[in-house]
């Protein structure tokens, strides 16, 4: 049930983001909510009448001074920046935005990800470099094993995606979890038979206590000889120098790299040289102003009419 938009809103909004477009936001915002009025977190600013605020890596200390605060809206999905900060008052609620444009886009980069090693491109782009014809027949869909590590709402998304392409796809998650087409795995004694399995890996876990370097050495020595990994989550899930390792190695074929341990990945990384990895600039999904605004503008509602907001996330779990 949506909050009544003839309720009034008080106080303003106030904006923080180095990647997204403030003005794009705003004015999303404010057709959504006349009334509100949105500050950008570079422009002067009384801390007291900030009672919502829409941010995306914030510095720290940014939050310290607004003690009047009554929402936080994560801008984007994961919230691992968020979560455990000092500087945010306490108990007011964090929000994760949940717009199915960002697991349609998510969906989207995984698919062109998965299907790039799944029909070999990656050998007939090296073939083109060195001006050969080189025929390799391409291999049944089934005969690929992808496996999906996270299974939330865009991790599912993606997963059902490929299932479409009619490759054979595991998803494994750390509590048990049903979608239809993917064999689910669960808990920690399932995760290196799932590994063992993959022909690619699919990084969509968020990240916690519990997950941080997650795939370590020993994890990713369990893939097969060749298999690639796609990292769209967080990059201190992986153990880069051990990743970059068994990269050189030739025991992992390939990898395509939205997120790093470090962002942005510095300009020496040996990464960057790599012939057999693809890198992006963490920019796999993004929340899109038009369609997520209305999700943000119905929590500033309801937590004005003092209910609680939609997509709250559990610090203590760090999702």
């Amino acid at each position: 049930m949506h909050a009544s938009s003839r309720s009034a809103v008080s106080g303003a909004m106030i904006f923080y983001s180095e990647f997204d477009d403030y003005t794009a936001w705003r004015d999303a915002m404010q057709a959504r909510l006349p009334d509100l009025r949105m500050v950008h977190g570079n422009e002067d600013h009384d801390p007291a009448s900030i009672h919502y605020a829409l941010a995306w890596k914030a510095p720290l200390g940014f939050f310290e001074r607004m003690k009047n605060l009554r929402l936080i809206v994560n801008l984007g999905a994961g919230v691992d920046s968020l979560v455990g900060r000092e500087d945010l008052p306490a108990g007011v609620p964090i929000t994760r935005i949940t717009d199915p444009n960002m697991a349609r886009m998510m969906a989207g980069y995984v698919l062109f990800a998965t299907l790039r090693y799944a029909r070999d491109i990656p050998y007939f782009e090296a073939a083109q470099r060195r001006g050969e014809w080189a025929y390799r027949h391409p291999r049944a869909p089934q005969d690929v094993r992808v496996a999906v590590l996270g299974l939330g709402e865009l991790g599912a998304c993606a997963a059902q995606e490929l299932c479409r392409q009619g490759l054979t796809v595991l998803g494994w998650s750390r509590s048990p979890r049903s979608i239809d087409g993917v064999e689910c795995h669960s808990g920690m004694e399932s995760l290196d038979t799932v590994l063992s399995r993959a022909d690619i890996l699919v990084v969509m876990l968020p990240l916690t206590p519990q997950t941080r370097g997650l795939l370590d050495r020993e994890r990713l020595q369990r893939l097969p000889r060749g298999a690639a990994l796609i990292n769209v989550a967080r990059g201190a899930l992986v153990d880069q120098a051990a990743l970059t390792d068994l990269l050189r190695s030739g025991h992992l074929g390939g990898a395509t790299l939205d997120v790093f341990e470090r962002e942005p990945l510095p300009s020496g990384d040996p990464l960057w040289a790599m012939g057999n990895v693809l890198i992006t600039p963490h920019l796999a999904s993004v929340a899109i102003p038009a369609s997520a605004a209305g999700q943000v503008a119905d929590n500033v509602l309801r937590v004005s009419q003092g209910l609680e907001p939609a997509n709250r996330v559990d610090p203590t779990r760090g999702y």
